[in-house]
This record gives C-alpha cells, structure tokens and sequence, in this order.
C-alpha cells in the first residue's frame, strides 16, 4: 500500500514540508512536459502551503507560468445579482484562491479554473428541483445529500447542469491529461471538499451538492453570511472518485478536530462515512498518497505505528 506518512511539529512546518514536495513534483514533472496540472483546495489547511510556494515560485524556484489549476468546489447561492458578482463575493472560493495563491504570484498559472457554480441560480435550481422531482434522485446517509440528475431530464435547466457543469468540468480535467497533483484537507467527518459523510464513492466525479445543515448554520455562526436564507445552500464539487484519481494526492490535515477522521481514514476499512478513507483503495491501484500532519492530528496514527507497519504503512516524523 503506497501510504506514506509524514508527521511535523506544527503548521508551519507542515506548510514548508508540503511546499517543497509540490516544488520537487512540479520541477520533475516539466522536465517531460510543457504543462503540470495542480488541483487545489480551500480552507485553512492549504494556506500556509500557498504561502510558502508562491514565494517558491516570485524566486524562480520553479516556473508558475507552466501550471494549471482546477479547484475541488465552489458554492451555488452566493449573494449577487449575476455570475460575475457571485464569482467576486468574498466568501466565494474564487475570491478565497485569488487572495490566498493566485494574486501572490509574480508570474500567472497558465489557467486557473473552479468549478462553474456561480453560473447557476440558486433561486431557479430549487424551483427545478421542486417542480420535477422524476429529474433526479438523492444519494447520501447524512443530510448532505449528492444530487443525482438523469440522463434526459424534462428540465432543461437541470440538464444544462449535469452536460455543462458537472460533466464540462470533468471534461476540462480529463483534456487537460488529468491531475498530476491533487492537494485536500481533511473535513471533521473525513470529508474531502463537499464530498460529504454517506455520499458513495461510485459515480462521484462531479457532484451537485445539497449542503448539510450543519455547514450552512457553521456558516452563519462563524459570520461568513448574516443568516441561512443568504447562505448557499449547494455546492459544486469534486467527489472522492476524481480526486483520487490525481497521479498524487498530497493529504494536508493539523489539529485536534481532524485526528479522528485521519485515524479512522487509514486504519479502519473504507467506508463512505470516511470519504477520504477511499484513498486505501487508490494507493492499492498504485496512486501515490501522502499524508502530511501535525502532531496532534498525526497522535493516534504515531500510537497506532505497529497497526500501520503490518498494512505497509511507514511514518516518517520530521522535528526540528
């Protein structure tokens, strides 16, 4: 099982350690071709990561110019008027990207894409939903539910979205040639962007996402949006299935909040109430994932070390 584990002191280290590997994959993999492909994440996981390589990137240490990124998700029903005004609200994941990575860098990615919720209307989704509801089907355990559109709706707004913005945006990964680096953060209930708890991983490439309840009041509570009627209540997202289908998954995950769903994801069996869990079966398919921790995400694995040796599973731990 090609699982390898890599356990820091803290944050900062974790965001240097993380850094120099996306460095060192991103300089060998332009040494075979014209153009690497990055997927990223939002959160604060990544943050310190972004940092750290866009300052890689300003001293030429390696050519931002030559990559191009394709985002887990974004949000449907932010506040706005049009697309463009919903793409730009500050608590849209473009804006988070724009701020945290891509306005940092000196020289531009070639391409920087996110999934194409802000297209979509909120308002004129939920009606479709309610007034065709032989146009789709709900899969999922918890209350965040991945809507399943079928083939030929009657509606043609639903259609639009599952030809143009779920398979469209699979399509434009797939032209690509794929992701060559696909960097997550780990959910409280080891969900991987708006892959949520119970969705199966079958036929989980790009999801239309009814957001758990439990996000949309955390959002409220945490002053993202004045109350749950100008929250979003979907999301656009990359399911478990297309991420770990990234020749690398480089799994990013501190504190105390993540330590059960990083210990659950690898010594327990796969399970969809784990989606990142499904990353056992990736690395059996010969992908390369590595999960990179503080020591207090990483402290149930460090005393589970013998459990992980016999599964293959070696923990490297960084001090310093």
């Amino acid at each position: 099982m090609a699982i390898n584990v890599i356990i820091t002191d803290n944050f900062e280290e974790l965001s240097k350690v993380a850094a120099e590997i996306v460095k060192e994959k991103i300089i060998q993999g332009l040494q075979d071709k014209s153009l690497y492909v990055l997927g990223l994440a939002t959160g604060n996981s990544p943050t310190g990561v972004y940092k750290e390589l866009a300052q890689m990137a300003n001293a030429n240490k390696f050519d931002s110019s030559r990559v191009r990124s394709f985002n887990l998700d974004e949000y449907i029903g932010l506040p706005g008027e049009n697309a463009q005004q919903r793409t730009i609200h500050p608590q849209s994941y473009c804006y988070f990207m724009i701020k945290e990575f891509f306005g940092l860098l000196n020289n531009k990615f070639i391409e920087t894409t996110l999934p194409y919720a802000c297209l979509i209307d909120q308002k004129i989704l939920m009606q479709e939903l309610s007034s065709h509801p032989d146009d789709w089907t709900e899969l999922g355990t918890d209350s965040g539910k991945s809507i399943v559109i079928k083939d030929k709706a009657s509606s043609e707004y639903l259609s639009w979205i599952q030809e143009t913005i779920l398979e469209g945006y699979a399509q434009k990964i797939e032209k690509s040639g794929g992701i060559d680096l696909q960097i997550i953060g780990v959910g409280g209930r080891g969900h991987v962007a708006f892959h949520e708890s119970g969705i199966p991983f079958e036929g989980s490439k790009v999801m239309l996402i009814k957001l758990d309840k439990n996000t949309v009041s955390n959002a409220v509570i945490d002053g993202q949006f004045n109350s749950e009627d100008e929250c979003p209540h979907f999301a656009i997202s990359m399911g478990a299935e297309l991420v770990y289908k990234a020749k690398t998954v480089l799994l990013l995950a501190n504190g105390e909040r993540k330590t059960m769903s990083v210990t659950e994801s690898i010594l327990n069996e796969p399970s969809p109430d784990v989606p990142i869990s499904y990353g056992q079966l990736y690395s059996e398919k010969g992908g390369n994932l590595i999960y990179i921790l503080d020591k207090i995400a990483g402290r149930e694995l460090v005393a589970n070390k013998k459990k992980l040796e016999q599964k293959g599973i070696e923990i490297e731990i960084k001090s310093s």
